[in-house]
């Protein structure tokens, strides 16, 4: 599970400074001075990124065994500036204290 959460902890950093780089610098260049060489590149990186971020959502909501509508939550964190910063914070610590939890269980009895 901690391969999963650091891989999820990677790729929401990544989505997330690539999209502001996209809404901050290149759709003012494109549509401030018709320049749309940073949209038509970050965002071609950006859509290609966001499917790497969608598969490891996926994959530590699976892992973690999360609700569907967590995991639909924490996918949408990467479509919208800023937020899949404050996403990937709220998962590293629901998912950590999760783990927690299971380690400071107490064994099942045989019977």
């Amino acid at each position: 599970m901690r391969a999963a959460l650091t891989r999820y902890r990677v790729i929401a950093w990544v989505v997330g400074v690539v999209l502001i780089l996209l809404v901050v610098i290149g759709m003012p260049l494109k549509y401030g001075f018709h320049n749309p060489v940073v949209v038509e590149t970050v965002g071609q990186a950006h859509g290609f990124l966001y499917m790497v971020y969608l598969v490891a959502a996926f994959d530590l909501s699976r892992r973690a065994d999360w609700p569907l509508k967590r995991m639909i939550l924490v996918m949408l964190a990467g479509t919208v500036p800023f937020v899949s910063f404050w996403a990937e914070r709220r998962v590293s610590a629901l998912v950590t204290a999760e783990q927690r939890e299971r380690e400071h269980a107490p064994e099942p009895i045989a019977g």
